[in-house]
């Protein structure tokens, strides 16, 4: 195998490509989904405005404002859960090329130790072997720290998942105690 600078350029500008292009429909889909969720928030909003305007009484007002908040919730959660799902799906794929490339260039620089080495002088073997264990060393800390960052991901995400399930049962448990307690309070009043 002949080391060839063109092959190199190519390969880093088909990554640069690649990453870019990943990268930039990770934002597109980020802007489709924001502004897909402000104008479903504007005209939520609008619509909200004037069913509470129709309203006769405090108690149906409480009431219906009670109904209106918990889809109000459900879709900001829905919507963190999305641009969550884009930001994965953006990093498993730059990761996943990431892998590769650095696979191909291990790979590479594989190829030419070997080739140097075989054309080492005779006597030389102790040279040869610490060389050889030095890589195999490397490999296996990136292999160890990749793993690492895998699982560290991992738990971040599952986290996220969490804390999102825990904030959205906690905004229907609460919502519903808020607007009652905001109803028995203008009763007494």
């Amino acid at each position: 195998m002949n080391f060839k600078p063109q092959e190199l350029a190519n390969a880093g500008i088909g990554s640069v490509s690649l990453l870019a292009n990943v990268t930039f429909d990770g934002f597109e889909r980020l802007a489709a989904l924001n502004l897909s969720a402000g104008r479903s928030f504007f005209e939520a909003c609008f619509a909200n405005v004037n069913t509470l305007l129709g309203t006769k009484d405090v108690k149906s007002f409480v009431d219906l404002q009670q109904k209106l908040a918990t889809p109000a919730i459900d879709k900001g959660m829905e919507y963190s859960r999305n641009v969550f799902a884009i930001a994965t799906e953006t990093k498993d794929k730059i990761a996943k090329e990431v892998e590769s490339r650095v696979a191909a260039a291990n790979a590479n620089v594989a190829d030419l130790v070997d080739q140097a080495l075989a054309a080492a002088p005779a006597g030389s073997d102790v040279a040869v072997e610490a060389v050889k264990s030095a890589m195999k060393t490397a490999n296996e800390a990136f292999e160890g720290l990749n793993k690492a960052a895998r699982q560290a991901a991992d738990v971040t995400e599952a986290s996220v998942v969490a804390a999102t399930e825990a904030a959205l049962n906690a905004a229907n448990v609460v919502a519903p105690k808020a607007v009652a307690t905001k109803a028995a309070g203008k009763k007494v009043a």
